[in-house]
């Protein structure tokens, strides 16, 4: 057990499984009482069971820790609220929140139905501001506070497949800007986690075809680090979560993390990286002479026209 996070009270949502369970295992090691929140779904959303927060709770406490469970879905404004109130009523405060919660509905965007794709944005986008939303009011009345979100690689760089989950997870990106802006002056941080990790989620038959079809696009973006995505545990993201949760990360506010493996990544925030300019506004056929050579020069198509042979 170590004492970096003492006499603090966290939040983990999704921590049923996954990254999310060590994530809140963590936590609890290193001192804090943990509020583990699962609505206890399958992979799609569907079918809830209250047992998986249980035994995450049952397992801090056999090594000593505070821990209380909570099924409440975080897609829901009022159930949401029932979690920040049940961290203050049976642990006596909240210092940090961790939002891991969410799941896949995955499908080319030609045949997502809409469902598929509000579900989807429901729990990770709306649930990360529900809980944002009731906790912000008592971290800017204590004066501190942290706050960490789970961005994706599907929401910054993209995968086939994935229009709903990466259309959420590129919202929470900036959403998380935006809060570390709202909060950063009340001695509240706010960032946020791109993890990778073999989990239920990323270890599924559609999940993987669509990193073999990123390979074929020629889209490359892990790090040799990833090479072999069933070596990386879900554990492995969350001592950087434990490290932004302290007082050790005051200073760091609305930035973004990789987190695969041994391999901790700060993300490039974006940026002009070429730019064009004249007084006057510029015409289309003054576009098509100038465009190729300067901003589109060197760009490639992430997603090539299928050859039909």
């Amino acid at each position: 057990m170590g004492n970096l996070l003492d006499g603090k009270v966290a939040i983990v949502t999704g921590a049923g499984r996954g990254i999310g369970r060590g994530v809140a295992l963590e936590l609890a090691a290193q001192g804090a009482a943990v509020l583990v929140n699962d609505y206890g779904v399958g992979l799609d959303g569907r079918e809830p069971q209250s047992d998986m927060a249980d035994e995450v709770v049952a397992e801090i406490r056999s090594h000593g820790g505070r821990a209380a469970a909570n099924a409440q879905s975080v897609a829901e404004f009022d159930s949401a609220a029932k979690i920040v109130a049940q961290a203050l009523d049976e642990l006596g405060g909240i210092d940090i929140l961790v939002t891991c919660a969410g799941f896949l509905r995955d499908r080319m965007v030609f045949n997502m139905a809409e469902e598929e794709f509000d579900a989807v944005v429901g729990v990770h986008l709306k649930g990360t501001f529900n809980c944002i939303r009731h906790v912000a009011p008592h971290l800017r009345q204590q004066g501190s506070g942290r706050i960490i979100t789970f961005a994706s690689g599907a929401g910054l760089f993209g995968n086939p497949g994935q229009s709903n989950y990466g259309s959420a997870k590129s919202a929470i990106g900036g959403l998380t800007k935006a809060v570390a802006r709202d909060l950063g002056g009340y001695g509240v941080t706010v960032n946020a986690i791109s993890p990778v990790a073999a989990t239920r989620m990323t270890m599924t038959e559609a999940t993987l075809k669509a990193r073999e079809i990123r390979k074929k696009q020629g889209i490359v973006r892990e790090e040799s680090a990833l090479r072999q995505l069933e070596n990386l545990s879900p554990e492995d993201v969350a001592p950087m979560v434990a490290f932004l949760a302290s007082e050790h990360a005051a200073g760091v506010n609305g930035q973004f993390f990789l987190c695969a493996g041994t391999s901790y990544s700060l993300l490039s925030q974006p940026r002009p990286i070429k730019t064009i300019f004249k007084e006057a506004r510029w015409t289309v056929a003054e576009l098509e002479e100038i465009v190729p050579q300067t901003l589109a020069e060197g760009l490639a198509n992430p997603a090539p026209p299928i050859d039909p042979e």
